[in-house]
Formats: structure tokens, C-alpha cells, sequence
């Protein structure tokens, strides 16, 4: 019979995490509570709400009880408990390294400004990651539904910061909304600066919105990426160039893309040799965290602990982590498997 190690002892990297949706749901309560925001019954009842966003009126709610619990973070203490939280449960979870998603313009209102609140941010990165011992770094990440121009804003902010934690740029939100292509001065700033380009696609749209974030915007990671599956072409593209996409199966199932686990294309991703991370995007909406996509593929798809430990390591090979955290992780995920 074959062996199940424990899956939250396996060393991973966590690529694909945002920012308000990594709240506990317990602090949100206490958050809502401290400034007299009324949360829906989605949000308080203590288990995930039932969403689907594969429409647009879906879309809309989830995306209305995401700012509903973003407004509760109106001050440095709160985002300092949030990325210290986010953190704990990362490192329960046996995530040896973290990039957290940010659009910071979301916080800045009530944070002093953009940058007083990026700058807000990387401390709270930089103190948790001290506290806790676990690398963590930031992706800042633009809106789809803002103007490019914005988006070209955010990515001169996020190269100024290079050298502060900031490793990266995405693009986020609704994928049906915009082209790739208009956000393409804003992902060669971002190159240009050093980041790493990782937008969101190939989620709510099929597999030509993941070929415009490699033809456009030159992607070296997609946000999710899953229904490139539906083109054996680009599976290949994918698997030839490196490209690692952020599966992440719960939120696929809560938002409808995929009825059933079974159903989200993990098999057909790793045998394409698509390099893939697998991450929990917003575990306050979704309820479950790291560890626990890596069981979905155990129990779901009938991945042994050899093809776990591989997943591990091409979460730990596609991050921005430097080289010498890298081969420690990756030397942890042999012990986790020769043990």
C-alpha cells in the first residue's frame, strides 16, 4: 500500500496568495466589529460562501464581498496582523516562501497615499518574515478594470521598490474585461526594472487569454493558466518555455470554472510538463489554504507522493526566491520523500 506523508510537512512555495483574501476569517469578524462594518452573512457565518463567477452578475458578488472585507484594513496595525496571519498559516502549511498579490492602490485612501501604503505593506512583509522565518516576498499586481495607465503607474512604483520586496507585477481581475495587450507598456516597465511578469489568465476565459499573456505582456508565470489545457499547442508552448502557471484548484471549484475537483485539468498540466504552483488565491472566500490543494491532487487525481514532491518542487523552481533558499527548499522536499 502506498505511503501518505504528511502534506503539510512537504517544503513548498506559495506563488499564488492575495492580499485581503488571506484574512482569517475570525480577524475579519474582529476587523468588521472594531469599525462598525455590517458583514453579509457570507462573510460572517464562518463557512465559505457558496459563489460562482463565471457570469457576470457572479463575478460582481464576489468581487462586492472581496471590498466588503478589504474596507476592514484601515490602518498599519491591521495590515501588519494580516501578513503576520497569512504567514502562520503559510508556515503551518509547510510553504518555506511566499509571494503575496497586492494592488496597493486598493488601501491607499485610507493608508496616507500609494506609496505610504506600499511601503506599510513591505514592512509588514519584512517584520512577518522575521517573526516567522518563513521568505516572503511581493507581487504587485494591477487591475483589469482600470486604465492602462494606472497599470503603468503601479509598475513604476513596484520597480522603485525592487530592492524592498517587490519581485514582481500581475494583472488581476475580471480576464473578460480588456485586452493583454493594453497593459503592454506597463509589464516592459516592470521587465525592464527586474520584476517578474505574472498576470492572471486562463481562468474565466479559455486558452487564447493565456496566449496573449505570453505574446503581449511576455509572462515567465500565469495566474492559474488551467484552461490551456484545452489546447494541446499551448501546452506545449507552456511546458517548452518554463512557463509555470498558479494552479489553483479550490477557487476553480468555488467559482464554477470546474464543477467537481476531478474535474480541474491537473493530470493534464504535469503530463504536458506544464512546471506548476499550487496555490489557495484567496482562502477567505474559498476556505481552504496550501496544504490542502495539494490533497485535492492526492485524493482527487491520484498523485503519489513522488509526483506531490515534483509538484513542490516546481513551485519552489518558479519563484523569485534566491538560489540558496531554493536548494534548501528543494533539499527539504527530498527529506520529506526519502522520509
Amino acid at each position: 500500500m502506498a505511503q501518505h506523508r504528511d502534506l503539510s510537512l512537504l517544503p513548498k512555495a506559495h506563488l499564488h496568495l492575495h492580499f485581503t483574501g488571506s484574512m482569517r476569517p475570525t480577524t475579519l469578524i474582529e476587523l468588521a466589529d472594531k469599525y462598525g462594518v455590517h458583514l453579509p452573512e457570507a462573510l460572517s457565518s464562518g463557512t465559505p460562501p457558496k459563489l460562482r463567477a463565471t457570469d457576470e452578475r457572479g463575478w460582481f458578488r464576489f468581487q462586492r464581498l472581496y471590498d466588503i472585507a478589504r474596507s476592514c484594513l484601515r490602518e498599519p496595525d491591521d495590515i501588519r496582523r494580516l501578513v503576520r496571519e497569512a504567514a502562520e498559516e503559510d508556515v503551518r502549511d509547510g510553504s518555506g516562501w511566499l509571494e503575496i498579490q497586492v494592488d496597493p492602490t486598493s488601501y491607499a485612501p485610507l493608508l496616507g497615499g500609494l506609496i505610504p501604503a506600499l511601503e506599510i505593506i513591505l514592512d509588514a512583509v519584512e517584520s512577518a518574515s522575521r517573526e516567522t522565518g518563513l521568505g516572503i516576498r511581493v507581487l504587485v499586481a494591477a487591475n483589469r478594470m482600470k486604465h492602462p495607465l494606472d497599470a503603468r503607474t503601479l509598475a513604476r512604483l513596484a520597480v522603485r521598490y525592487a530592492d524592498r520586496g517587490v519581485v514582481g507585477f500581475g494583472l488581476s481581475n475580471d480576464e473578460r474585461r480588456g485586452l493583454a495587450r493594453d497593459f503592454d507598456r506597463a509589464f516592459a516597465i516592470a521587465r525592464e526594472g527586474g520584476l517578474l511578469a505574472a498576470p492572471h489568465g486562463g481562468e474565466l476565459t479559455g486558452p487564447a487569454s493565456v496566449r496573449d499573456c505570453l505574446d503581449d505582456l511576455r509572462a515567465a508565470r500565469i495566474g492559474h493558466g488551467v484552461r490551456a489545457a484545452e489546447d494541446p499547442r499551448l501546452l506545449r508552448k507552456l511546458a517548452e518555455k518554463g512557463v509555470t502557471c498558479e494552479v489553483c484548484p479550490s477557487s476553480n471549484v468555488a467559482l464554477g470554472v470546474y464543477e467537481r475537483p476531478e474535474d480541474v485539468p491537473l493530470r493534464t498540466l504535469f503530463e504536458a510538463g506544464v512546471p506548476m504552483a499550487l496555490g489557495a488565491d484567496d482562502p477567505l472566500l474559498f476556505g481552504s489554504r496550501l496544504a490542502a490543494q495539494y490533497e485535492l491532487a492526492r485524493r482527487h487525481h491520484g498523485f503519489t507522493d513522488a509526483e506531490l514532491a515534483e509538484l513542490a518542487r516546481q513551485s519552489v523552481r518558479g519563484s523569485a526566491a534566491p538560489e540558496p533558499e531554493k536548494n534548501k527548499l528543494l533539499a527539504g522536499i527530498d527529506d520529506w520523500l526519502a522520509g
